[in-house]
């Protein structure tokens, strides 16, 4: 009775990190009026503060001690942080340049580019399946290429950023929390000098415009880190695979706003992309699912 309760909070965590991750455009679309990189400072800026508070209600001072005290895990989340926050920056530019059907189309990819990272990085066996999905995912990426007469570059952008941002992660230990204090730790300065010399000159949106503006910008911090809260709840809980399944419903989310709430273009190179993409996607999570139930036979 425990073990199914653990389970259903768990899957609760899931659906809550991953649905507000695919509803988050109508948030940054909400300040389309304000310069994206001063939505990544306050996103920063406001996550910091933020995961403080809540290491300190978990009293999680140890691992955190324990992580500052290494060289290792220290150098890995300098990088990591440049690339957290080289793909927040562009996943706010295109929500706020009306390319959301870009961004969904790049957390598809993302899961395929994971696959093609582990073999080149490491070194992971080749499986015949997997290599089919990546084929198609490449397939769908040049058709769009192809029609718009560049690569969607958007959409790439945030694949291989997540992805090398997951890779690094995935090899340094570090609880998540832990994870993201440091790294929005690390570039706290430059977010915060950057709002600061905005505000001076009177160019900043933190209260010059209205109080709507200036509670969304606050509210940067809980939109960042409570789904990574969430999403570490529902990974304690939950099989790796469900995650995995569950997961596609960010992109998905962010797939119908695109298409149905704000209208963007939809065409026929669209759908022929999409829908080799989201084959390789079938093809990755059958073999994923069929790997996973033949350990466990063994």
């Amino acid at each position: 009775m425990f073990e199914s309760y653990r389970q259903k909070m768990g899957f609760f965590y899931a659906i809550a990190a991953f649905g507000l991750w695919g509803l988050v455009p109508l948030y940054y679309k909400s300040l389309q009026h304000v310069l994206p990189l001063e939505i990544l400072a306050h996103r920063v800026a406001w996550s910091a503060p933020l995961t403080l508070v809540l290491i300190a209600i978990s009293r999680d001072w140890g691992a955190l001690r324990k992580a500052l005290s290494s060289r290792r895990v220290i150098t890995t989340l300098v990088l990591s942080s440049m690339l957290v926050a080289t793909n927040w920056f562009i996943f706010i530019y295109a929500i706020n340049t009306n390319r959301v059907l870009q961004a969904s189309l790049g957390y598809f990819i993302n899961p395929l580019v994971n696959v093609l990272l582990g073999i080149v990085l490491l070194k992971e066996r080749l499986q015949t399946l997997k290599i089919a999905a990546v084929l198609l995912a490449a397939a769908g990426t040049i058709n769009l290429a192809l029609s718009y007469g560049r690569l969607p570059w958007i959409s790439l952008a945030l694949a291989f950023s997540f992805g090398f941002y997951g890779y690094l992660r995935k090899n340094v230990e570090i609880e998540s929390v832990n994870g993201l204090f440091i790294e929005t730790s690390l570039i706290f300065p430059l977010a915060f000098f950057y709002i600061l010399i905005r505000g001076l000159k009177g160019q900043g949106a933190f209260g010059a415009i209205d109080w709507q503006t200036t509670l969304l910008l606050v509210s940067a911090g809980a939109v960042t880190t409570f789904p990574l809260v969430w999403f570490t709840c529902a990974t304690r809980r939950l099989q790796y695979a469900t995650i995995g399944i569950i997961q596609y419903l960010t992109p998905t989310l962010q797939f119908l706003l695109a298409v149905f709430y704000y209208k963007e273009p939809f065409s026929s190179s669209h759908i022929i992309t999409f829908c080799l993409i989201w084959s390789g996607l079938g093809i990755f999570m059958t073999d994923s699912l069929f790997q996973l139930r033949r350990h466990k036979i063994t």
